[in-house]
């Protein structure tokens, strides 16, 4: 990045702090934070092991130095400016989660364009979140737009502070579903006798309400409820698609369809063997389908350094956006993440790397040169290093 390119977006990075208003996370004190400066050369340098007390009022640092990213620890220590993690004596800290695009199984790198990339990790957050209020019951969670690729979810309920790795580690095999065994996922209810005996009569339910089991029911449910609406021939076809299913399972699969839908509904596996079958067949893909692909080590890691919310992201010059629950379905960070401080004028960028950009609901197909465009369009292509700051 060139010393003009350099000078411009932290003098604008200036300015958008000058009007902004951050929330620093609960116990602010306790924790570390870092930041990185705009320096020169092509390498970028973490400045670490700072208190509150060492950068004073946020507001008023991040007038002050303008930084090009923002970080606050996810635990709580002693004395947070000790030069090393020992010296700094943990005591708690929150649960973070980071989905980020460029990891997802879903997203093709290359192929992807970045609304798609983050479209498709809005779809992964919405399963997260699901697993963490649902399956865990999380109440204190706050959800933000990284500023990049993805999300960061913060959960603070008091009985995740004290975890240990090990036990984090749990919590990251759960979302995942590593290590998910169908037999598990399953309730039994007795049937005329007493579950536990050596030979208990009892039927085997997949849970409705919750956990792995719900969302292998459910996919069982649609499953069922797609080849009821089928006749014979193309529901038996279809069935047949699913490995170890044979014309005769697959017949009997379609009459329980018809005649014990109901059962299906319950979630009862005993109503037939062959539902049983499908049920086993199904988890796998719902494991495939369902997960969380989170960034496991930062879950893990007590010590994290994660975005500050409201701070702007030097790679992309988009917010870090804290995200209310209820408006995450239908944020759009290329939209509500574009700092006003850019928007309403336009600026000269010389661009090395051209391409397709999309913000504000606008798309910008740009060729390499000096262009003319709207200021939060070139600070995305400088910030991503794909522009320097043209003559004005």
């Amino acid at each position: 990045m060139e010393e003009r390119t350099q000078a411009y977006l932290r003098g604008r990075f200036g300015d958008y702090y000058r009007r902004a208003e951050i929330t620093p996370p609960p116990d602010a004190n306790e924790r570390e934070w870092g930041y990185i400066p705009w320096t020169s050369g092509p390498g970028t340098t973490m400045v670490r092991h700072k208190s509150l007390l060492d950068l004073g009022d946020i507001e008023g640092f991040l007038e002050r130095e303008r930084p090009r990213h923002v970080y606050f620890s996810a635990g709580r220590y002693d004395d947070p400016s000790a030069g090393s993690m020992s010296e700094k004596h943990w005591r708690s800290s929150d649960l973070v989660f980071d989905l980020d695009a460029d990891h997802l199984p879903s997203v093709t790198l290359g192929e992807d364009s970045y609304a798609e990339m983050l479209a498709k990790c809005k779809d992964a957050l919405l399963r997260l979140t699901d697993f963490l209020e649902n399956d865990f019951g999380f109440e204190d969670m706050t959800i933000a737009f990284s500023g990049g690729r993805g999300y960061h979810v913060h959960v603070r309920d008091p009985g995740i502070q004290e975890l240990e790795r090990e036990a984090r580690r749990e919590v990251v095999d759960y979302v995942r579903g590593i290590g998910m065994e169908f037999d598990a996922v399953i309730d039994e209810e007795a049937v005329g006798g007493e579950v536990g005996r050596k030979s208990p009569a009892h039927n085997e339910y997949l849970p409705t309400d919750g956990g792995w089991g719900r969302r292998v029911h459910e996919r069982l449910l649609a499953e069922f409820e797609g080849i009821r609406e089928m006749d014979e021939e193309t529901a038996v076809e279809r069935l047949q698609e699913y490995d170890g299913v044979g014309e005769k399972k697959a017949r009997a699969a379609w009459n329980i369809a018809q005649d014990r839908f109901v059962e299906i509904e319950r979630g009862n596996l005993s109503a037939h063997p062959v539902v049983k079958r499908f049920a086993e067949r199904i988890a796998g893909s719902v494991v495939e389908a369902d997960d969380a692909p989170i960034d496991e080590p930062v879950t893990t890691d007590t010590n994290r350094l994660i975005r500050l919310p409201g701070t702007l992201h030097g790679g992309s010059g988009l917010e870090v956006r804290r995200i209310d629950r209820d408006a995450v379905a239908d944020f759009d960070p290329l939209v509500d993440a574009v700092p006003d401080t850019f928007v309403g004028h336009d600026i000269t960028v010389e661009v090395t790397d051209g391409g397709l950009v999309e913000l504000l609901g606008d798309s910008f197909t740009l060729s390499e040169g000096e262009q003319s465009v709207p200021e939060h369009v070139g600070v995305f292509l400088m910030t991503r290093g794909r522009a320097e700051k043209g003559p004005e």
